[in-house]
């Protein structure tokens, strides 16, 4: 135990605050390192990273112009397609309506035609019974006149 105060009372050198002509020395260096790195590691690795920011950000503001652009379009085509489809529905309307004029038109026609012939084929076959009826009654008389001139001569004979 006796040496611990002499372990105590001597100095020792090299420790955590030596402040003898190497901390001048080491702060030069720091300094220098700091410069250095500064230089040629700091300033181009910022630049860089500045240059990348700068290029997200244009990138970020071209493409939400570009997605209000599209939707923007997007709507207007929506909105042409329904047009075209409401115009194409109400031509594809008028088109059915107008054929089906046509064809009731065309129904009426041939109808009306159809009464035009069985009026005359009505009135042509009242002719022909109208013509047979006094063929028939030409006959008739004829056939009745001679009946009676056999009836009569036949009488006359007696």
């Amino acid at each position: 135990m006796i040496y611990l105060p002499l372990l105590l009372a001597e100095e020792i050198e090299g420790g955590l605050f030596d402040f003898n002509g190497t901390l001048p020395l080491m702060a030069l260096q720091f300094l220098i390192l700091m410069l250095l790195l500064n230089t040629i590691f700091y300033k181009p690795v910022t630049k860089i990273l500045d240059e990348r920011d700068e290029y997200i950000r244009t990138t970020l503001t071209t493409a939400s112009s570009m997605l209000v652009k599209a939707d923007e379009l997007a709507a207007k085509y929506e909105e042409d397609l329904s047009k075209a489809r409401r115009d194409a529905q109400a031509k594809i309307a008028a088109s059915q309506k107008d054929a089906q004029s046509i064809v009731s038109e065309d129904i009426k026609k041939a109808q009306m035609n159809a009464e035009k012939l069985i009026t005359e084929a009505s009135k042509q076959l009242n002719i022909q019974k109208e013509e047979a009826l006094k063929t028939l009654e030409d006959q008739v008389d004829t056939l009745s006149d001679q009946i009676k001139t056999k009836l009569l001569s036949s009488q006359s004979l007696k």
